[in-house]
């Protein structure tokens, strides 16, 4: 027997329904603060995620899934939604017009890693990003948004803040993290030492518990800020103040991927266990041009949609639309054209084979119809059909 790949799953009842309740009132929300849906390919040029997550990230250095095509093109299956958004973005220079462009997005990512509770190796994100705006409105705008979604599904979380800086203080910055890591060198783990000499600030995501205590010491960015950074930061925590909304800022806080600056931000929740980030973005001011588009600022979040889904409750549903039925084989064919016809207007679900009124009035319940219509010899002769609303338990024959 041939099974799903190993950390791939299938999202069959009753988790689809979930997945898709969650999607429905994600992107409505999504609407309602003025963005539209894009769809980018699931297949990118392997270059697009070396250029922009970076290649010192875990991502791109053992987590791809990257191979060569039949045209001799090394492709890969995308890692993350983002890169390719911004692809897009450029591709049909959006970049040029200049405004406002405000998109959301969801669909499969990839990576190649062990797959565990909150984390598969095929998994899907709902994400937007947001192009033409600097301000720190923005930002604030991008995690209310993101709060709402979350509340919307009861969803417990603590935000976490923190500022990874711009180009003009990141580089001192770098310089003083590294001289103090090289005091500490030979005791950190063997990801840290890489990390050091490619993107130091991510020693600070290392899960290693005793690089954690080695780097107590360490300079922090917040301390480290230039006075634009500073007070980009400053109005930002002043403004969710204003919005009573609760955080914390966390200095470890970097983000897995090398295209952040300013702004970074992570909604982590106590109910999914060590996998506990729900969902994290940021802003990325200069990931545009760094792809070769005009620079533009930018910022946006992802969910881990797998990692909500036992969390999720959906509402009871309604009862809805007909579920057609036929008591004899004669009844079959003026059945569906009933069932056709009823259609154009509302939901129908139609058994095609021969069965008693009980089995017909069970299938409907399981169908979580409103009414159950059913045709037989009688009904067939009077040239009616009989129909029971199952919610109020009534029922009628009506003209066939």
């Amino acid at each position: 027997m041939i099974t799903a790949l190993r950390g791939m799953k299938d999202i069959l009842p009753p988790q689809n329904q979930k997945f898709v309740y969650f999607l429905e009132n994600a992107s409505a929300i999504a609407r309602r603060y003025g963005f539209e849906f894009i769809e980018t390919p699931i297949l990118e040029e392997t270059a697009l995620f070396k250029r922009s997550v970076g290649e010192s990230s875990d991502i791109v250095g053992k987590e791809m899934y990257q191979f060569i095509d039949k045209g001799g093109h090394d492709v890969c299956l995308r890692p993350e939604g983002t890169a390719g958004v911004v692809r897009a973005f450029i591709e049909k220079k959006y970049d040029r017009q200049g405004g406002i462009h405000r998109f959301f997005y969801h669909g499969p990512m990839f990576r190649y890693e062990r797959p565990q509770k909150g984390r598969l190796r095929q998994f899907h994100q709902f994400g937007v990003e947001s192009f033409g705006v600097s301000s720190h409105f923005e930002d604030a705008n991008i995690i209310l948004m993101l709060k709402e979604i979350l509340d919307f599904f009861g969803i417990n979380y603590t935000l976490k803040l923190n500022s990874l800086g711009c180009s003009t203080c990141m580089p001192p910055y770098r310089e003083r993290l590294v001289t103090f890591l090289d005091t500490i060198e030979d005791a950190l783990c063997e990801d840290c030492r890489r990390r050091k000499s490619t993107n130091p600030i991510r020693v600070f995501d290392c899960k290693n518990e005793k690089c954690q205590q080695l780097l107590e010491p360490a300079p922090r960015l917040r301390q480290n800020l230039c006075e634009v950074c500073d007070t980009h930061f400053n109005a930002l925590l002043s403004l969710l103040d204003q919005q009573g909304i609760s955080y914390e800022i966390d200095p470890n806080l970097v983000r897995g991927l090398d295209y952040y600056n300013k702004t970074a931000f992570e909604f982590v929740s106590g109910d999914l266990g060590a996998q506990n980030a729900v969902a994290g973005g940021g802003r990325y001011d200069k990931l545009v041009s760094f792809l070769d588009g005009k620079e533009t600022p930018a910022i946006g979040f992802a969910i881990g949609i797998e990692r909500l889904m036992e969390m999720i409750e959906v509402p009871r549903q309604e009862r809805e639309g007909y579920y057609f039925g036929a008591l004899c084989e004669e009844a079959l064919t003026p059945l569906f054209l009933a069932a056709s016809k009823e259609r154009e207007h509302d939901k129908v679900t139609m058994g095609y084979d021969v069965k008693s009124l009980r089995a017909h009035l069970k299938a409907a319940d399981k169908a979580g119809a409103r009414y159950c219509a059913v045709i037989g010899e009688n009904e067939l002769a009077a040239k009616k059909i009989w129909v029971k609303d199952l919610e109020a338990k009534t029922e009628e024959m009506r003209e066939l």
